[in-house]
């Protein structure tokens, strides 16, 4: 049965209403445009604006990205500032010690002011990893930041050892934060990003659910919902169809898109395979009606990508898009239950608590969500997953999550070796194509970082 949207007490009635960020997504899908956005963020305030600037110049539909560093992510912010003072290499752009009226000209001088309309011609993206983010979250507020991302089990789980019922309850209050002002800020879930590789669809389409459920609890109504391209073509079709019929039933009074990611997983290391596995997810983008992409380059196998690779790399998936928008169906969604079992998840899950905050803590509590390898002590890790002989994710144990797994499977050990070879199936089935002199179906991309002059 479809369990109802719950509320808090003490959460910020909501409405269906649209931001300024969702305002520019949805107007570019409108046009038949995919928002494409990069991964990007600089320790200084001039190369941070000279980053933005890039993107925002790229001949693509793109948001902006300010990805944070790792003493901002925990909260850390004193090291933050005396890293700013004394020069030291940060890996991200650190908003608080910043200051939100640094910030605020930052983005100001990139995007323009927001217009009477509530709009931008550039809006910017703040992503962050942290699990406890209330400090920042107040940053974000008073320096007008379009957009921000994460969730309380998404940043709990992969990138923190804080409980997720600490977790929970600085997200509720973060969500609150932000319901409660004039223009409240657009939050994407990271749920269905969870490890980046080998957590079967079905549950990074009921994690993402589950956060918007969580958002719309504590009154948020501008969202969107995630999903990483994982190993087989006609599985991530499947996949966010099934993200996008359940959030059409349970999220029907908020103003939701879907954002996909590019493989977050082992990277290939060739030039032909790493534009190769962004093609494949671009065009995934556009056959399956994702509104967002966010676009890895091929450097990040190697290195932290510079600001031209970053705009060559959307300005390739543009280009990739605009070409498959021509195109007719060439890939068919497979039928493995994807959507069932997702919806088994997110049912069964909140039937487990009077909100939807307690019922993912009781949930993982009890090994009812479980994320396969994951090491977080909240985690039951008891569940395991393999890629299939025709690349599909499967189930090899469910754990004790109320799913159905082939007596076949759950017998088929996972070794560390043969761990290994799934984390490198999309490396490997990639750039296997280098060798054989695959291409990238006739497409010619010049690079331009020579031209553009940036760094």
């Amino acid at each position: 049965m479809n369990a109802p949207i719950r509320s808090s007490e003490g959460a910020v009635a909501a409405a269906r209403t649209q931001g300024r960020f969702s305002r520019y997504v949805h107007g570019a899908h409108a046009d038949g445009r995919l928002v494409v956005q990069p991964r990007m963020g600089f320790a200084d305030l001039a190369t941070m604006r000279e980053g933005l600037l890039g993107v925002r110049g790229a001949d693509a539909t793109a948001t902006g990205t300010i990805t944070l560093d790792s003493y901002t992510r925990v909260n850390d912010h004193d090291s933050a500032r005396q890293a700013l003072r004394t020069g030291a290499e940060l890996n991200g752009f650190p908003l608080v010690a910043h200051g939100p009226d640094a910030t605020r000209q930052l983005l100001d001088s990139v995007s323009g002011p927001v217009s009477a309309s509530g709009g931008r011609d550039f809006p910017v993206q703040v992503r962050h990893g942290s699990a406890l983010p209330y400090p920042l979250f107040e940053a974000m507020v008073a320096a007008g930041v379009d957009a921000t991302e994460g969730g309380p089990v998404s940043y709990c789980l992969p990138y923190s050892r804080a409980p997720i019922s600490a977790a929970v309850k600085a997200w509720a209050q973060c969500c609150e934060l932000i319901a409660a002002q004039p223009d409240p800020m657009h939050l994407e879930s990271f749920g269905g990003c969870m490890l980046g590789q080998l957590c079967p669809p079905s549950l990074l389409v009921a994690l993402s659910v589950l956060e918007g459920l969580f958002f719309r609890e504590h009154g948020l109504s501008d969202i969107s919902l995630s999903y990483a391209q994982q190993t087989h073509p006609g599985q991530d079709l499947e996949a966010i169809a099934a993200l996008r019929r359940l959030a059409g039933e349970r999220l029907a009074e908020a103003d939701w898109h879907v954002v996909l990611y590019t493989f977050m997983g082992v990277f290939p290391r060739t030039p032909v395979g790493s534009f190769r596995i962004l093609e494949e997810s671009v065009r995934l983008a556009v056959r399956s009606g994702s509104e967002r992409l966010i676009v890895k380059t091929p450097a990040e196998a190697h290195r932290i990508p510079t600001i031209a690779e970053n705009v060559d790399a959307l300005e390739f998936a543009a280009s990739i898009a605009r070409d498959e928008a021509g195109r007719g169906a060439e890939v068919a969604p497979t039928e493995s239950g994807v959507y069932e079992e997702a919806r088994l998840l997110v049912d069964s899950t909140l039937e487990l608590a009077p909100t939807v905050g307690e019922a993912l803590i009781r949930a993982f509590e009890r090994g009812h969500l479980d994320v396969p390898y994951c090491l977080h002590q909240d985690n039951a890790n008891k569940s395991r997953a393999y890629v299939d002989p025709a690349g599909m994710l499967q189930w090899a144990e469910a754990g004790r999550m109320p799913l159905r797994v082939e007596r076949g499977a759950s017998r088929r050990p996972v070794s560390a070796k043969g761990l290994l070879t799934m984390l490198g199936f999309n490396e490997q089935r990639f750039d296997r194509e280098q060798l054989t002199n695959g291409h990238l179906r006739g497409l010619q991309y010049p690079g331009r970082t020579a031209r553009r002059g940036l760094s």
